[in-house]
């Protein structure tokens, strides 16, 4: 697609109010594609004002008919699906047929998930001698990162139009075409002027100002857990509600009675899939002493496997940043069976799928998030110890467990801290809540918990 030189404010393209550039960049081949404004302060501001100003008339509108415009947008999302997944390959990097899968794929489920709750969720109910009502909370400064771009995007706007809230947008600076194609999106759907608006710009000057921002009545974040601190911060400052999904770490238990081969198998995939950019991966395989040498041998076929078919790393810094990762967990003792922090390619920023073996709970690699495709496989001694180690970081996003049968990885899935786990692969549900335990978040996403971030309750007794 071609990109646009202004901010989409208020239902039109607008010149951004300054004159400063990003380029964004193929990761693939390291070639600037295109450049977008850098908006500030002045193009955050100017978004606010025009949610605020359609804010009474949306928040008024028929929840039908907000199901309706949100209904009409993933029609949109689907005759542009081609469109999408190759924008989202040039500026992100996954391979094309991921891209048409999952970045383009899953975005128009949780859209039409939620054109059927706008339709379908009760709005008011009766306790007693009180009507209670949820309403709208306001306008929402929606802040999203790269790894899945129109995702993180959909699984924001959707619920909150559904909600009746009007949304200012900031979407991560190295994806910011997909976000310009859903504006384009949106417009085509009809929802009407000023309930969407896109500043595109830098986390630290548009962003900032975002979370700022008096205007601003909830900020919905996902990122890291370091500025998602920030964020959070500065919206207790002012009393504002936020949403924050962040980092993760997690477990993929392997108990004694299960597959081991597909458990081995599907969790390197799971860790492969997107490059290893996603935050809900589970990075840690745990794995019984009496099957530790199997599950290596299995862990490091299955990453050989990947040698060719993952995308680059998002950027040069996430480059450099998964490879000093790799090293640090070799100088840290853990001992390599796959892949390595050498670059497999002379251009694009490329990481070879690495498993490493002799990995302890303490080690670095198995205490933060790498964010690139790095599995680590640690050794337990029985049940108690496999919690133990899968509880032993400060996040608690996702996780899996498998077992040879449903009810006892359910009995082991439920003393884990964490939000969301897979039982024996398990598929996934755009109806499910997701978000985390510890550090890895404030609130959910998807389905009617993600939409209930977006209301506020009134009750009113007779």
């Amino acid at each position: 697609m071609k990109a646009h030189d202004g901010m989409y404010i208020d239902g039109a393209w607008r010149p951004a109010a300054g004159r400063d550039t990003i380029a964004v960049v193929n990761p693939a081949d390291e070639q600037v594609i295109a450049e977008v404004p850098a908006g500030g302060a002045e193009d955050v501001d100017a978004a606010v004002r025009a949610a605020r100003a359609a804010l009474p008339a949306w928040a008024a509108t028929a929840p039908a008919e907000r199901a309706a415009r949100i209904a009409a947008l993933r029609d949109v999302l689907v005759a542009r699906k081609d469109e999408i997944a190759e924008t989202v390959t040039a500026e992100l990097g996954a391979p094309l047929p991921f891209s048409q899968a999952v970045h383009a794929g899953v975005p128009v489920l949780v859209a039409g998930s939620y054109a059927g709750l706008a339709a379908s969720y009760a709005f008011e109910e009766k306790v007693g001698n009180s009507t209670v009502y949820a309403e709208p909370v306001g306008v929402v400064g929606a802040i999203t990162p790269w790894n899945y771009p129109l995702h993180q995007i959909v699984a924001k706007v959707a619920p909150a139009l559904a909600a009746g809230c009007t949304v200012v947008l900031k979407p991560a600076e190295d994806t910011p075409l997909t976000a310009q194609l859903f504006a384009e999106a949106v417009h085509e759907a009809g929802v009407p002027a000023g309930v969407f608006n896109l500043v595109t710009g830098l986390g630290p000057v548009a962003g900032q100002a975002l979370a700022e921002h008096d205007g601003v009545d909830l900020v919905s974040f996902t990122g890291s857990t370091a500025v998602g601190k920030q964020i959070g911060a500065t919206a207790g400052a002012a009393v504002k509600r936020v949403a924050l999904e962040l980092g993760g770490k997690s477990a993929n238990v392997i108990l004694p009675s299960a597959d081991l081969a597909k458990a081995v198998g599907v969790g390197v995939a799971n860790v492969m899939g997107n490059s290893g950019q996603t935050c809900s991966a589970w990075t840690r395989m745990l794995v019984h002493t009496s099957q530790y040498d199997e599950a290596v041998a299995l862990a490091a076929e299955a990453a050989a496997k990947y040698g060719d078919r993952i995308g680059p790393l998002v950027n040069a810094k996430q480059h450099a940043r998964v490879r000093g990762y790799i090293e640090r967990g070799v100088a840290e003792g853990a001992r390599l069976v796959a892949g390595g922090p050498e670059a497999p390619r002379e251009q694009g920023y490329f990481v070879s799928p690495t498993v490493f073996a002799d990995v302890t709970p303490e080690m670095t690699i198995a205490q933060e998030e790498i964010f690139g495709p790095v599995v680590s496989l640690i050794r337990y001694e029985d049940e108690d110890d496999a919690l133990r180690i899968a509880n032993g970081t400060v996040y608690g996003l996702a996780g899996a467990v498998w077992a040879g049968d449903d009810a006892e990885a359910v009995a082991f899935a439920r003393r884990m801290d964490t939000g969301q786990v897979d039982i024996n692969g398990g598929r996934f549900n755009p109806l499910a809540p997701f978000g985390g335990y510890k550090q890895s978040g404030v609130g959910r996403e998807l389905g009617s918990h993600g939409l209930a971030e977006y209301l506020q309750t009134k009750s009113l007794q007779f």
